[in-house]
């Protein structure tokens, strides 16, 4: 599997070391001491409170953000997008409210790249918005993520925009995804990627297996968003394996990363369960989910009690914040090299009845150059090396190679070396809405 070099590179010059802070364990902790201290965040606690509740929390976090914002100038702008939801887990109309902090891209700012974690909790019983709820690691880990991403990246500029977003209602239906994939929308992003992050706290199974070394990353197969078309067209041409989702997580798979590596699980989210990443995917938007290695169930969705010497409830004491630190580091060697880099082309690729393959795709903004590249229809990862490199055009012919034999992809290049994740030549490759 290919590595990319550039994206550390990018948070490791000198020139943005002398300004940039270093991802924290500490303030990591603090952040997540802070959320736990609000006793519940359940979406259906106190709005109004100012010590306990979702409200207290939704407040701190904003507030958080509004501080990173006045440390680089004033670089943010905070939006509360929010709506009155109701649903199964919801009976009673309740106020959603997400936290958003947009650092517009200097050259693209409607090109978005997306980092988000949710901020409510729950307990065994998901009604119960009274008992405490700690939340720590689901997922006050995956919102101490976002704001140190936050203060990190904020400090630097990028063409494109990243956008950190911490979700509400996540517990009780994606309502907090929901919502920001309709504001994504709405605002005409155009969005190149969605990281969630929820339960990205713990290296330690509820069967004592201990795994602080990997981070599994999800990502769906088929897109949630094929109409009847691209699935029969995907049945005649390939395209199961190559959502934008799934492209997506094979490019955070090729980052450097020395200290954690990402174990690919092809499945939108885990066996029965979801994320706030799949509103996005409902809406075409390419969106993956970085989670533990090994999960923790003791430790998540539980009333705070011992029984026969075991010991439940989402409290700070199970989390292993060097495992975060790494976590969050990943996550920004990604938003960096994404919000860096161009979008990936849309590409196709003509092979049928012939002996030779003309791949075509269309020019792309920030783009200077393309490459090519393919991998065998069982192979995993795109090949080590293109089978083209870096050239301007915007097609180009393999002779003596037979099409069906091969997934061929289109990647675009920067004129400063960042590079998109590759795009594949198949319906529905390409990153974005069908229409």
């Amino acid at each position: 599997m290919r590595n990319l070099l550039i994206p550390l590179a990018l948070i490791a010059s000198p020139a943005f070391a002398q300004t940039a802070p270093e991802v924290s364990e500490a303030r990591l902790r603090e952040d997540v001491d802070k959320l736990v201290s609000f006793g519940t965040r359940h979406t259906l606690s106190s709005q109004t409170d100012k010590k306990r509740g979702i409200g207290a929390a939704r407040r701190w976090a904003e507030a958080e953000m509004r501080k990173t914002s006045k440390a680089c100038g004033n670089c943010l702008t905070i939006a509360l997008p929010e709506y009155m939801a109701t649903g199964d887990r919801i009976p009673q109309p309740v106020r959603i409210v997400n936290v958003v902090a947009i650092q517009r891209g200097s050259e693209r700012p409607d090109e978005v790249v997306i980092v988000q974690g949710h901020i409510d909790s729950r307990v065994s019983d998901v009604m119960d918005a009274v008992k405490d709820a700690p939340g720590a690691n689901d997922d006050g880990s995956g919102v101490a993520l976002v704001l140190e991403a936050a203060r990190v990246l904020s400090h630097r500029k990028f063409p494109a925009t990243i956008v950190f977003a911490v979700l509400s209602g996540e517990e009780q239906g994606l309502f907090g995804g929901k919502l920001l994939a309709d504001y994504a929308k709405k605002q005409g992003w155009t969005v190149k990627a969605v990281l969630n992050n929820d339960i990205v706290g713990n290296s330690r199974g509820s069967d004592g297996l201990v795994d602080d070394t990997h981070v599994r990353v999800f990502s769906e197969g088929p897109r949630a968003d094929a109409d009847d078309k691209l699935r029969a067209a995907a049945r005649r041409f390939g395209g199961e394996n190559d959502s934008p989702s799934r492209n997506l997580s094979r490019y955070i798979a090729a980052l450097e990363s020395p200290a954690l590596e990402v174990r690919q699980v092809w499945r939108a989210d885990r066996m029965g369960r979801g994320g706030d990443h799949l509103p996005f995917q409902e809406l075409g938007y390419p969106a993956i989910r970085f989670s533990v290695g090994v999960e923790n169930y003791d430790h998540q969705h539980q009333d705070l009690r011992t029984e026969n010497g075991t010991v439940y409830g989402d409290t700070i004491a199970f989390m292993d914040f060097p495992y975060l630190a790494k976590v969050t580091r990943l996550n920004i060697a990604g938003l960096a090299a994404l919000a860096a880099a161009p979008m990936p082309p849309v590409a196709t690729a003509e092979a049928a009845v012939q002996t030779f393959t003309d791949v075509k795709w269309s020019a792309v903004p920030g783009a200077a150059t393309y490459s090519v590249w393919r991998r065998r229809t069982d192979a995993p990862a795109w090949e080590d090396k293109p089978v083209i490199a870096d050239v301007a055009a915007t097609s180009a012919r393999l002779g003596g190679v037979r099409g069906d034999d091969w997934i061929f992809g289109v990647s675009a290049r920067a004129a400063g070396g960042a590079e998109s994740p590759i795009s594949a030549a198949l319906p529905g490759g390409g990153f974005g809405p069908l229409n």
